[in-house]
C-alpha cells in the first residue's frame, strides 16, 4: 500500500470510528438551539453571549463551537482578539428550526430515539431481536407501537417524516409517473 492509499485508509477509518461523535454534537447543537440563536441574531455572536442566552456553561459552549466549527457547521472569526461564532449555509438551511428545510426534527428523532436503540447493536446482531424488542420489549413487527404510544411521540415522528419528506419529497415524486393520480397519500 503506498503513503497515499494508506493515508485515505486511515482517514476513512478515522471518519467512521468518529461518525457518532459528530452527529452527537450535531444533535446537542440542535438540541440546545445553538443555530436558531444565530440565525435569529443576524450577526456572529462570541461565546459568552451565545452562553449567556442559551443559559449553558461558558467552558461547555466554547467546547461545542469548537467542534461545530471543526465540522463545518459554524464559522468563526476573530474581531479584536475575540473569536465570533456565525452559522454556515449549512446550518441556516438545514439544522436552524425555522427554516423550510430544517432537518431539526429528523435530528431530534434520531437522537432520542434511534441513537439510544444503537447501544444495544451488538446484542441485537447476537441474539437477532430487532431495536424495539430489545429497547421497548416489544416484537420487531411492532415497531409503529413504540413511535405512536403517546400523541407526543406520533408528533414528533410526523414532524422527522416531515422533515425527511422537505429534502427528499421532489426526488421521490420525480422517480415515478404520477400523472394519472389526482392525489397522493402517504400511508407511512
Amino acid at each position: 500500500m503506498s503513503v497515499t492509499e494508506d493515508t485515505e485508509t486511515i482517514r476513512t477509518l478515522f471518519r467512521q470510528q468518529h461518525g457518532f461523535l459528530m452527529s452527537k454534537i450535531m444533535f446537542t447543537a440542535c438540541e440546545l438551539g445553538v443555530f436558531d440563536l444565530l440565525l435569529e441574531s443576524g450577526e456572529p455572536l462570541s461565546k459568552g453571549a451565545i452562553a449567556e442566552r442559551l443559559s449553558t456553561s461558558p467552558s461547555g459552549t466554547e467546547r461545542l463551537l469548537e467542534a461545530c466549527v471543526s465540522l463545518k457547521l459554524l464559522r468563526m472569526e476573530r474581531k479584536d482578539s475575540e473569536g465570533l461564532y456565525g452559522n454556515t449555509n449549512l446550518a441556516n438551511l438545514y439544522l436552524a428550526k425555522s427554516s423550510p428545510k430544517t432537518q431539526y426534527h429528523y435530528l431530534k428523532h434520531s437522537s432520542e430515539v434511534v441513537y439510544p436503540g444503537l447501544q444495544f447493536l451488538t446484542d441485537i446482531v447476537r441474539e437477532g431481536e430487532g431495536l424495539f424488542k430489545k429497547t421497548h420489549g416489544m416484537l420487531p413487527n411492532s415497531c409503529f407501537e413504540a413511535v405512536y404510544r403517546t400523541e407526543e411521540e406520533v408528533q414528533r415522528f410526523s414532524d422527522a417524516m416531515d422533515d425527511a419528506w422537505n429534502l427528499h419529497g421532489r426526488e421521490v415524486m420525480s422517480a415515478f409517473s404520477l400523472s394519472q393520480f389526482p392525489l397522493i397519500y402517504d400511508l407511512g
